[in-house]
């Protein structure tokens, strides 16, 4: 498992997490595995069958017990969905997720012709979602 979490502690025995199709799941142990990553056993989790379901999962605390949030702050899944619109309100899709890089996190936009565009997740290009929208501004070539 990568973590991408602000908080080391959310894997502690005992913690509560659940996968993106709602499947509660309760840490039991959790270890480092080399620099790469960690090995983390759930209760439930026994053999390496129902490891394998996990492989791939996006694996989050419950909403309720997420922190609040500071002004200019979001959760990254609350912008699936969104409007993707240029600075001149022109819809470009819609977003589909947010992928998360080792270098740097993309903005995966389907446009409305079926085109999976991958958007820097930069400041410079991507807006705060505000009233359902997400604000692109293209740098040239991403949309064209």
């Amino acid at each position: 498992m990568l973590p991408a979490s602000d908080d080391p502690e959310r894997f502690t025995p005992g913690s509560r997490l659940c996968t993106q199709d709602g499947r509660e799941l309760v840490v039991v142990s959790c270890s480092r595995y080399r620099d790469r990553g960690l090995i983390v056993r759930f209760d439930g989790v026994v053999d390496r069958d129902a490891a394998e379901e996990l492989r791939g999962s996006i694996i989050t605390i419950p909403d309720e017990a997420r922190r609040n949030l500071d002004a200019g702050e979001f959760w990254t899944d609350d912008l699936v969905g969104l409007e993707a619109v240029s600075p001149a309100g022109e819809v470009l899709g819609v977003v589909a997720s947010v992928e998360l890089g080792s270098a740097q996190d993309r903005v995966i936009v389907i446009t409305p012709d079926g085109r999976e565009i991958q958007v820097p997740f930069v400041d410079e290009i991507v807006g705060d979602p505000e009233d359902g929208r997400l604000e692109i501004r293209d740098p040239g070539g991403l949309f064209e």
